[in-house]
């Protein structure tokens, strides 16, 4: 079928956190949300008919779990990426989020360290910092917009770490990190017997013919030393229903991630995420295709209406997620200022910079998965407020 990416959906009675949850993020509800990465498009059809179907049933007790579900999330990866999971050595999580914070809690010491590479995923930071474990940075190489691993700053900090949170792809920069450059981390990281953690979850949000390869399916002694993180939530605008899965390289490491889970009766997904997960990866392959089309289409948008009409602000062309990191530096403000002038000034709502880096500044995030009406609204405002300066 043909799906409509254009219509702008009301989210006012959604429970919507990107809408309901603008003043406490920025003061005001009068801005253009633009910021935590979920879509404002309608999940796939099957699914909607698969929930639909499921809420008819009107008995949603204790959910059990077929093997059907793990099945779907195997095939899905198989099929897409040519991975071929053990399935005996994956569990089920709430969160990849989630599954950071037990990773950090599990396989590190007290006052442990954890390395990371900034401008990344915010949450990376709070979920070390969370259980009072040290963050380790090894910042990206910055050179005319484009951003590269500084290796030897890499090797020379996992001397020092316990374990290394890898976002793959990247989030917020969009990179699809090349096999070399992932085999390369992974051969350092066991060289100084360091537990590599992948986090994978916008793995099925790539563009422009690239490729996304999971670092566990590079070889099994990689895969003997890699614990993988995935989910069909940003895949399919599902983050709302929390459900996700984790890889592990042996059942000693499942067994202790289960238990600590099992310790607090956290081991079932609710009634509707089961059935919208395996829906998904069944039969939503057709939705996906044509979404990535049309967000696509968004990123050309933002960049040659910046390129026309804004030069002071650059944004990129991900590879990959649907997440825009604009270069505000020519804006000459602060990071504070730079918030201020996003609010106030251009009415938009995004993430700041210096949240993925805190030694960055002239820095956003902009999330690109909505409808292009609200796109185009959001770059006049932007245009005026900076022409305003």
């Amino acid at each position: 079928m043909k799906y409509d990416f254009d219509t702008v959906q009301d989210r006012s009675h959604n429970y919507s956190a990107k809408y309901d949850e603008r003043k406490m993020k920025f003061g005001t509800d009068k801005v253009i949300p633009l910021w935590i990465a979920d879509m404002d498009f309608k999940t796939a059809q099957p699914v909607i008919d698969a929930m639909k179907a499921r809420a008819k049933e009107g008995i949603w007790g204790y959910t059990s779990r077929p093997d059907s579900y793990f099945e779907a999330i195997c095939s899905w990866q198989k099929r897409r990426k040519g991975w071929e999971i053990d399935r005996s050595l994956m569990s089920w999580s709430l969160g990849v989020v989630q599954t950071i914070s037990a990773m950090v809690y599990l396989f590190t010491p007290e006052n442990g360290s954890v390395l990371i590479q900034p401008p990344v995923y915010s949450e990376f930071y709070d979920m070390v910092e969370a259980w009072h474990r040290n963050v380790v940075e090894n910042k990206m190489i910055e050179r005319d917009g484009r951003w590269s691993i500084d290796w030897p700053d890499f090797e020379k900090k996992l001397e020092q770490v316990d374990l290394f949170l890898l976002c793959s792809p990247h989030n917020p920069l969009g990179i699809v990190w090349k096999p070399e450059d992932l085999k390369r981390m992974a051969d350092l990281c066991i060289r100084h017997n360091v537990l590599l953690f992948s986090d994978e979850i916008h793995s099925d949000l790539i563009f422009h013919q690239k490729k996304h390869t999971p670092v566990a399916a590079l070889s099994p002694e990689i895969a003997s030393h890699v614990v993988t993180a995935i989910s069909g939530t940003k895949t399919f605008n599902l983050a709302g229903l929390q459900a996700s899965a984790v890889v592990f390289p042996n059942a000693h490491m499942k067994e202790v991630y289960d238990h600590y889970w099992a310790c607090m009766d956290i081991r079932r997904n609710n009634a509707f995420s089961l059935t919208a997960m395996e829906t998904a990866f069944n039969e939503g392959e057709e939705w996906l295709e044509q979404a990535l089309t049309y967000i696509s289409d968004n990123f050309d948008y933002i960049h040659d209406y910046c390129a026309k009409h804004i030069p002071k602000i650059k944004p990129n062309i991900p590879d990959a997620t649907y997440l825009v990191w604009l270069d505000c530096r020519d804006l000459g403000l602060s990071n504070e200022e730079l918030h201020d002038f996003m609010i106030r000034k251009a009415g938009l709502g995004l993430n700041d910079g210096c949240t993925y880096g805190r030694s960055l500044n002239g820095y956003m995030r902009l999330n690109a998965a909505c409808p292009r009406s609200i796109l185009k609204q959001a770059m006049h405002q932007l245009e005026a407020a900076v022409n305003s300066l």
